[in-house]
């Protein structure tokens, strides 16, 4: 298996897709949307590689308190071929995949990057479209901007899951202090 160049993992979050979620981000975009809050992420050599088999077996040590995966970055689809053998484990063990992306869908349906319509095959819920900072999302949680389009690939998820409803919460913001005493952030990524 090709292993996947992760910049962080976290394994229990709300605040990134619908649900508890064991998250991944990935190393490296060439897309490098002004204003990403992630830039630390676009060098392609940065962060560490890991194989899927590792990700799998971490997930499985807390897969009673998560109802599925998502893939941030970083770029995901850059790694396409790397994560699908991931995607397909976790959809294996009955738990839900959801990607993030700068690409669009008719991009990635094209199999740009390669590998991109394999893994989408394994994707329950996709959010696309570059990061805008210009058009800031409002009414939609985990959307960074409202250009971004949510595409729901499976029954697993149903359009109105991504809403704000009033009363509800807006945004999620996690704050973890790590054993080294560094502070790392998650969520929504202004404030």
């Amino acid at each position: 298996m090709i292993p996947i160049r992760i910049a962080a993992v976290v394994d229990v979050t709300e605040a990134e897709g619908p649900g508890a979620r064991f998250a991944v981000w990935v190393q490296g975009c060439s897309i490098r949307c002004p204003g990403c809050c992630n830039p630390h992420m676009f060098d392609h050599a940065g962060g560490q590689a890991i194989e899927p088999a590792t990700l799998l077996a971490r997930l499985d040590g807390v897969r009673d308190r998560v109802e599925g995966m998502t893939f941030l970055g970083g770029e995901p689809f850059e790694q396409a071929a790397a994560l699908v053998p991931l995607a397909r484990g976790v959809r294996e063990r009955g738990l839900s995949v959801v990607a993030f992306t700068g690409h669009r869908l008719e991009e990635l349906q094209g199999d740009r990057p390669a590998g991109s319509r394999e893994l989408l095959a394994w994707v329950d819920l996709l959010v696309d479209g570059p990061y805008d900072a210009t058009l800031p999302e409002a009414g939609r949680r985990w959307a960074g901007s409202a250009n971004q389009r949510f595409h729901f690939l499976t029954g697993r998820y149903s359009p109105g899951v991504e809403t704000i409803v009033p009363g509800g919460p807006e945004r999620t913001v996690e704050l973890r202090l790590t054993p080294d005493g560094r502070l790392e952030r998650s969520g929504w990524p202004e404030g």
